[in-house]
């Protein structure tokens, strides 16, 4: 008995002990050789450092954001372990006020005068800024340490793009991957041009380098399996992330900033079982675009989820959902298996109030969407839109014809500033209905959302319930 009561309390201890810190370690990558001026931005001087230990400086490039009036914002990133400082002084004027978002985070901060300091013990992505300077801040994104498994040039199946900037050949708009491809982006590496996938299987994209005004980030069409992680993906002309009659797509820990027109984040044309997880998508057009066929490419969306991630829309939608489609067949296509959840959204300004929505679903071109969870999603700031819209939309600049219906959408938990517009719930008429709208603890501007008292409806709904 004496011995089973030293073998348990042996176990106990065990279970009790304190682990062992993880020792910190800093990974600073190389500045791309050949933009070394061109990318940098000195809003801010940028410095990390274990605790106590010697600083060392970031570079800070730049971006270009919001299409209303275009500007330069500042970025930073490292990868590291254990715990970090961060420092990051103002150089322009002294601040009176910060802010590190999303407010969801709770980062404690120290400001005296134009300097701030912060500590960090797991990689998050971040945006800093003073006095309230949305447009001009700085974005801190932060990754852990790669694996073992980094490439080199010489790996069999990878193409490799190392230190330095690659463009395309001649009359190429960008580099073509074939199957069973990991094109690895090394640290200091800049691409200028669109990695298209097309009519390709099991691909991988990753690494730390970047894409920088290509014009078209990554490309996937007609393809399976491919896999994109890890980089930044700066001003694209359009899409960072163009997904097109393909399936089993994942993207993973991208940054992307843009600022002209057409220039969405991610854009889902008739794909299924996507995933979207750890994205900071800061764009002048949707975000995350979710559509039926559009163009060349037909077929349902089934299995949709976006999870984990920053959503920032200078302009138009975080999320847009279903206003594209294909009606000359007089038939329609369905999405479906559509999940939105843990997803904080700094910005959303939409001029256009015929599409408006930080939860869009404008759902046009004959397409049935259905089965739609938005769940964990905390909305920080409207400028010029609403918290959600469904509706069933027949846009003459848009459309051929009005989407068929919208059944079974649930907002689960979320919490959202009011926005200068009431949401929506509009039906097109007796044929082509909403149906099945469930709100389960739905904050909004700290009052529980209970009725439609304040919501735009016509008779065209039904079965909207609350909890």
């Amino acid at each position: 008995m004496k011995r089973l009561l030293y073998t348990l309390s042996l176990l106990w201890l065990a279970g009790c002990a304190t682990p062992e810190p993880v020792p910190t370690r800093i990974i600073i990558h190389p500045v791309p050789k050949g933009i070394y001026y061109g990318m940098h931005n000195d809003d801010f001087t940028v410095r990390v450092r274990e605790i106590g230990g010697e600083w060392q400086d970031l570079y800070e490039y730049k971006a270009m954001v919001d299409m209303d009036a275009p500007v330069e914002t500042s970025m930073v990133h490292f990868d590291f372990e254990g715990e970090v400082e961060v420092e990051v002084c103002k150089n322009n004027g002294i601040a009176h006020t910060a802010e590190i978002r999303p407010q969801a985070l709770g980062v404690k901060y120290n400001l005296e005068g134009n300097r701030l300091t912060f500590r960090m013990t797991e990689p998050q992505d971040l945006s800093i800024e003073f006095d309230g300077d949305r447009l001009r801040n700085l974005q801190l994104f932060t990754n852990a340490p790669e694996g073992e498994d980094v490439p080199t040039a010489d790996t069999p199946g990878v193409r490799y793009f190392g230190e330095g900037v690659h463009t395309p050949a001649e009359g190429e708009r960008g580099f073509r991957i074939p199957s069973n491809t990991y094109v690895y982006l090394a640290p200091g590496a800049v691409v200028k041009g669109t990695l298209i996938c097309d009519h390709v299987e099991n691909v991988r994209i990753g690494g730390r380098g970047m894409l920088v005004t290509p014009p078209r980030g990554i490309q996937i069409t007609f393809s399976k399996g491919v896999t994109v992680e890890d980089i930044i993906v700066v001003n694209p002309r359009h899409y960072t992330v163009f997904g097109g009659q393909s399936e089993q797509i994942t993207v993973r820990n991208l940054r992307s900033f843009s600022y002209q027109g057409w220039s969405d984040g991610i854009d889902i044309m008739s794909c299924s079982d996507v995933l979207v997880e750890g994205v900071f998508m800061r764009n002048s057009d949707d975000c995350i675009a979710v559509y039926g066929p559009r163009w060349e490419y037909r077929g349902d969306v089934r299995n949709v989820e976006v999870r984990n991630s920053v959503l920032w829309a200078d302009i138009a939608h975080p999320i847009n959902i279903g206003i594209h489609g294909y009606t000359a067949d007089g038939i329609g296509n369905t999405l479906e298996g559509l999940k939105f959840h843990n997803i904080d959204i700094l910005e959303h300004d939409e001029d256009d109030r015929k599409c408006q929505g930080c939860l869009c679903i404008c759902c046009g071109d004959l397409n049935m969407i259905r089965d739609v969870l938005f769940e964990n999603i905390r909305i920080e700031r409207i400028q010029e839109g609403q918290v959600f819209r469904l509706e069933i939309t027949y846009s003459e600049k848009y459309n051929t014809a009005p989407g068929r219906g919208i059944e079974d959408v649930t907002f689960r938990n979320i919490r959202s500033v009011k926005g200068p517009r009431t949401p929506m719930i509009m039906g097109y008429n007796t044929e082509h209905m909403i149906r099945n709208i469930h709100f389960e603890d739905v904050v909004i501007d700290g009052e529980p959302f209970r009725s439609l008292e304040h919501v735009e409806t016509n008779e065209f709904i039904e079965n909207i319930t609350f909890n």
